[in-house]
């Protein structure tokens, strides 16, 4: 493994510690790899060591090229010198991917505390977004973030369509970064259709980094199940990247958004009121929801139900899903599916 620090940013001590394995050879399973960039956290203050290498390690294990953003704070950390900071390391990670044996379209984020503020922004609001983004017991909502720097922005409203994929963990005692900056987010999140997995474990401190006895003291009251963040990120990005294969990542399992409202395209992951709004779309699904219609409200469940209430929660509900409810051919769906894929999206 080759490590090199880079200096990013003289001035304001801005470093890019990188941690780069080989490929080929003993791994020849692996011809490129994913990454990931870990922010630390410390109040916009300092960057926490406790929450740099022993992160790092963490996925270096799990086969990712890793690097520890060590980003402009205290006196420098005035918006958007941060941002800025995480914009220059993405932009060098992908301009050089080709050396590293890096996917320039599988690089991860992961902050914790202020560093996650750093993380939901780069997800968020940058140039240059990641592809996935970990957010720990982060900092989202804009009076704590301007408590530790007044000039940081509030990240809840910042959430828009293009905003990546997320995990995010934190515990419910937490008296330094309340649960409303996951919950908030999460609601957010939900509202612009982006997929997330969250973890709020019962109880623990704030900052419990990757929650086991080398990063914490034994006293320390934190729920056995903390530390599973660790796994189950790991586990989440080779849902969202795919994992390692035969010299390739397999196929994601995971897609970045539920529906494709906001798609270039218009396919059968649509919703069915977004189709309907559509003149082409209407005209290719009018005769298919004219028998799917009979069949939803020949269901015996909705006997009891008003009318529009049925569409309306038909509306909301993919072509996909509700040709599965209907019980309708795999291969009507997919020819479905590919004359919709041809109507580009008029709302873009």
């Amino acid at each position: 493994m080759d490590r090199e620090v880079i200096v990013l940013n003289e001035e304001r001590n801005v470093t890019l510690t990188s941690y780069i394995q080989p490929v080929g050879g003993k791994f020849d399973n692996i011809s490129k790899r994913p990454a990931i960039i870990v922010i630390p956290g410390g109040a916009y203050q300092y960057c926490s060591d406790r929450e740099a290498e022993p992160v790092a390690f963490a996925y270096l294990k799990a086969g990712y090229n890793v690097f520890i953003l060590r980003y402009s704070v205290g006196v420098h950390a005035t918006w958007p010198n941060p941002l800025s900071d995480y914009e220059q390391a993405m932009e060098l990670i992908r301009s050089r991917a080709d050396e590293w044996n890096i996917y320039k379209d599988k690089i991860a984020v992961i902050g914790f505390s202020a560093g996650g503020h750093l993380a939901a922004s780069a997800a968020t609001m940058s140039k240059n977004r990641p592809n996935a983004a970990i957010l720990g017991y982060a900092v989202t909502l804009e009076y704590l973030a301007k408590i530790c720097e007044h000039t940081a922005p509030d990240l809840v409203s910042a959430v828009d369509k293009d905003t990546c994929p997320c995990f995010l963990f934190s515990t419910r005692t937490d008296r330094t970064v309340p649960i409303e900056n996951t919950t908030k987010f999460i609601s957010a999140l939900v509202e612009h259709n982006i997929a997330f997995e969250s973890h709020i474990y019962s109880f623990g401190p704030h900052g419990f980094s990757i929650g086991d006895s080398s990063v914490l003291k034994q006293d320390v009251e934190i729920s056995n199940r903390a530390k599973n963040w660790v796994s189950d990120s790991i586990e989440w990005l080779k849902e969202v990247f795919g994992d390692f294969g035969d010299g390739d990542l397999t196929k994601p399992k995971y897609r970045p958004r539920l529906v494709d409202d906001g798609e270039e395209y218009l396919s059968a992951d649509c919703t069915i009121g977004y189709l309907m709004k559509n003149q082409d779309a209407r005209n290719i699904l009018l005769p298919f929801m004219k028998n799917t219609m009979e069949a939803i409200e020949d269901i015996r469940k909705w006997e009891k139900v008003d009318k529009s209430i049925i569409e309306s929660f038909v509306s909301k509900t993919t072509l996909r899903n509700l040709s599965g409810m209907a019980g309708v051919a795999d291969e009507i769906v997919e020819d479905l599916d590919k004359q919709l894929r041809q109507i580009k999206n008029q709302d873009l």
